[in-house]
C-alpha cells in the first residue's frame, strides 16, 4: 500500500506539473536537452534527465499506435524520432538487413580487446527506436552511428525494460528518441531516451536518460567520427578501494533511480541484471525512488547486480 500512495502522489505531482506548463502560451515540454544541460561522462553507459520524468506535453499522449521519424537535416543528420508503441507496432518476423545504410559519422575501425563484440567493430547501425518495437528495418530516418558500448550498455536496457512491460501487459508507451549532436558534428554525442506508459499514467514506465555516445579505450572525433585507441588503457576491472564503495552505496541512496522488484522474493534489481530475465511477470514490478525508499519497505538489494 505504501508504494502504491508513494507512486501515486509522485505521478499526481508530474500531471499536475505537464497540466500547469502546456496550459502557458508558447511554452512546450518537447525541447530536446542542449549539450550543456547533460553531464560529462563519468563511466556509466547512461545518466537521468530531468528527475527522470519525460517530457511529453500533455496533448502528445495517446493511446492509439503511431511512428515518426523526423526528415534528415541539412548535414544528413538524424533528428528525432516519436512513437506510441503497441503490440501491433511490434515485429512479427527476424530483422532485415539494414547495410545498406550509411549514417552521418560513420568511420569504421576495429578494436579486439576493447570492443565486445565479433569482430570488434566500433560502431554500430544503431536504432533510434528499436526494432524490436516498432519493426523498422533499414530505415535512415531512424538509424544513427553509435559505438557498440552505447547501442549495448546504454540503450538496450531501456529498449528491453519497454518491450517486456508491452509485451507483458498490452499496454501502450510514448517513446521519443533524440540524438544530440553538437555544432556541425556528424558523430551524435548520445542520445536522449524518454518512455511514458499511457494507461496507468506511468506506472509501469516512466523514464528521461541520456545514453553516451563513447567507447572506454577509444578516442573519438565526433566531427566526422574518426577514431583511435588510447594508448596504455586498461580495461577496469571489479576491484574497488573500500572508500570508492562508500562513495558510490552514499550516492545510491539518495539518486533516484528505476529499478525492478521481485515482489515474490522481496528482492530489487537494476533492470540491466541478468536475474530480471529469470522473473515471473506476475511477480515483477517497476519502481521509481531511492534505494534508501525501498529498503525501508522491507526490500532487500539483489547479491548478484548489488543496487
Amino acid at each position: 500500500m505504501r508504494i502504491a500512495n508513494f507512486k501515486i502522489n509522485r505521478i499526481l505531482a508530474m500531471l499536475i506539473i505537464i497540466g500547469l506548463i502546456s496550459s502557458l502560451p508558447g511554452l512546450t515540454l518537447t525541447k530536446a536537452h542542449a549539450k550543456s544541460d547533460i553531464p560529462a561522462y563519468t563511466g556509466s553507459a547512461s545518466v537521468v534527465l530531468n528527475g527522470n520524468i519525460p517530457t511529453f506535453a500533455a496533448s502528445d499522449i495517446t493511446t492509439v499506435s503511431y511512428e515518426q521519424y523526423g526528415a534528415l537535416d541539412s548535414l544528413g543528420r538524424c533528428t528525432t524520432a516519436v512513437a506510441c508503441i503497441g503490440q501491433d507496432l511490434m515485429p512479427t518476423e527476424p530483422r532485415g538487413s539494414i547495410g545498406t545504410v550509411k549514417p552521418t559519422g560513420w568511420n569504421q575501425n576495429k578494436y579486439p580487446g576493447l570492443v565486445d563484440s565479433d569482430p570488434p567493430y566500433l560502431y554500430n547501425r544503431c536504432h533510434l527506436i528499436g526494432y524490436q518495437l516498432t519493426g523498422e528495418n533499414a530505415n535512415e530516418k531512424n538509424l544513427v552511428t553509435g559505438t557498440r558500448y552505447m547501442n549495448v550498455d546504454g540503450m538496450l536496457p531501456y529498449e528491453n525494460m519497454v518491450a517486456n512491460y508491452i509485451e507483458s501487459t498490452g499496454n501502450h508507451v510514448m517513446y521519443r528518441v533524440t540524438p544530440v549532436f553538437e555544432g556541425n558534428n556528424l558523430l551524435c554525442t548520445g542520445v536522449q531516451i524518454e518512455a511514458y506508459s499511457v494507461e496507468d499514467s506511468g506506472m509501469g514506465i516512466c523514464f528521461n536518460v541520456f545514453c553516451y555516445n563513447v567507447q572506454p579505450g577509444v578516442n573519438i572525433n565526433y566531427a566526422d567520427g574518426s577514431n583511435s585507441a588510447i594508448d596504455g588503457y586498461v580495461l577496469p576491472t571489479n576491484d574497488a578501494t573500500e572508500e570508492d564503495i562508500t562513495r558510490s552505496t552514499t550516492d545510491q541512496t539518495t539518486q533516484q533511480y528505476t529499478y525492478v522488484v521481485n515482489t515474490n522474493t522481496k528482492k530489487f534489481h537494476y533492470p540491466t541484471c541478468s536475474s530480471v530475465s529469470d522473473m515471473k511477470e506476475k511477480n515483477k514490478m517497476y519502481y521509481e525512488g531511492t534505494r534508501d525508499e525501498l529498503v525501508e519497505l522491507g526490500y532487500d538489494p539483489c547479491k548478484r547486480c548489488n543496487p
